[in-house]
């Protein structure tokens, strides 16, 4: 069994910085794309930030400059580092993992973690 494990979230104020992480936790040979996703309010979920196994990373345009996403490759960690926060970066913060088992690649999210910009 694989898990996936957000923490990190809470109540900031406009302009402040949050730092996200994710672990992941089983029996994983190894992890190919880890990313970040985020659903606000009456909203589809949408990308926030990918990072692959060498480090290479892509953010959503309303992130750049702000956000910035790193990763652990011996812990099975990735981070996600939020700065100039502001109230519409508001929204449940998702995990998402590409990870080669032993039966093959699959899929994985985390159960979210809330992220609340206000003043």
């Amino acid at each position: 069994q694989v898990q996936l494990v957000e923490s990190g979230g809470g109540l900031v104020q406009p302009g402040g910085s949050l730092r996200l992480s994710c672990t992941a936790s089983g029996s994983i040979f190894s992890i190919n794309v880890m990313g970040w996703y985020r659903r606000a309010p009456g909203k589809e979920r949408e990308l926030v930030a990918r990072i692959t196994s060498s480090g290479s990373t892509n953010y959503a345009d309303y992130v750049k400059g702000r956000f910035t996403i790193s990763r652990d490759n011996v812990k099975n960690m990735a981070y996600l580092q939020m700065n100039s926060l502001k109230p519409e970066d508001t929204a449940v913060y998702y995990c998402n993992a590409d990870i080669r088992r032993p039966s093959g690649i699959y899929d994985y999210w985390g159960q979210g973690t809330q992220v609340t910009v206000s003043s």
